[in-house]
């Protein structure tokens, strides 16, 4: 045999490999360094920012409440609505009724086409004015009691709107309602990323479409469902500056502008009101990371990450004893 045919001779050397510079990146670096010394040159020569003074309204009952009440109540109310919305309208969106499907997305078409601030305007303002009450109970249930000559109209309930498009829970159901169509979409996408056959297999072992949907295609449409469902509960947390429309004097953005406006201090309570949205928006970042850690498990894991699960399902109790 020939060194050819061995393979002796033709194997090539120690490559000895140059990385490509790239000076741009230092570049780069230094003006982005560059930046970030001017912007902090700025926050402590500057006096006009007035931290104390934001750390102060920062601590302010009004604030607090508006915090609490307006902003915190307002995401999680809205994003409760919105949430359980999207998934209904999404599972309409999918069903093989066509009168199902048209609902479902007229729906999503009319909410994602008006913006939230236009919406909740209406609501505050439009909405009692077309309506000063709304009877809720059976359809022309005054005239059917009238002409069975009975005194009870059928109707179980009275909502007086003029008094409810005012208040908070009327800009949380707004805000819900815009996030439904939202979250519709976001909801279908996970749907449909789960392989049909895992539907089939459950349903092959008798499982109906509902006990399918809940145990075997929602848990694995979580890991795409998750991280833009974060993004809309950050975007929630901001967009309840808009229920002063309604109008609602609860809210985070409307107290800090208030104090501004009375103390002549505006650029304190806009440092002041940025600080907690950035506050809020990082408490929910964080737990935007570990529910998708959770969600993601047996996705995208490293070599050492399926070792260890590997490891741990293959584990035994102590004192069982093994083959």
């Amino acid at each position: 045999m020939s060194e050819t045919q061995g393979g002796g001779s033709d194997r090539p050397g120690v490559i000895h490999a140059r990385p490509v510079p790239h000076p741009g990146r230092w570049v780069a670096l230094v003006a982005i360094l560059v930046l970030v010394a001017m912007m902090i040159s700025s926050f402590m020569t500057n006096e006009r920012w007035n931290f104390p003074k934001a750390l102060e309204i920062m601590q302010q009952a009004p604030v607090i409440e508006g915090l609490l009440k307006g902003t915190i109540a307002g995401t999680l109310g809205g994003m409760a609505i919105g949430v359980v919305g999207g998934v209904l309208i999404a599972v309409l969106r999918l069903s093989q009724n066509p009168i199902l499907r048209f609902v479902s997305f007229a729906y999503t078409w009319f909410f994602r086409g008006i913006p939230r601030l236009v919406l909740l305007a209406m609501i505050g303002s439009g909405v009692g004015y077309l309506y000063r009450r709304v009877d809720f109970g059976v359809p022309f249930g005054q005239q059917f009691a009238q002409w069975l000559g009975l005194s009870q109209d059928f109707t179980f309930f009275t909502l007086n709107v003029n008094q409810f498009s005012s208040t908070l829970l009327a800009g949380i159901v707004g805000l819900g309602l815009s996030e439904a169509a939202y979250m519709a979409e976001i909801a279908r996408a996970g749907i449909l990323s789960v392989d049909k056959g895992q539907a089939e297999a459950a349903q092959a072992l008798g499982m109906n479409r509902g006990i399918t949907l809940r145990r075997i295609v929602l848990p694995q449409a979580m890991r795409v469902i998750v991280p833009p469902t974060g993004n809309e509960t950050i975007a929630m947390v901001k967009d309840t500056s808009l229920l002063s429309a309604i109008p609602v004097i609860t809210e985070l953005f409307y107290q800090t502008s208030a104090i501004g406006s009375r103390t002549l201090l505006i650029m304190p309570a806009f440092v002041a009101v940025t600080a907690w949205y950035l506050i809020v928006g990082s408490v929910l970042m964080v737990g935007q990371f570990y529910l998708e850690r959770y969600f993601g498990r047996g996705f995208g894991m490293t070599r050492r990450q399926a070792r260890k699960a590997q490891a741990k399902r293959v584990a035994r109790p102590a004192g069982m004893g093994g083959a």
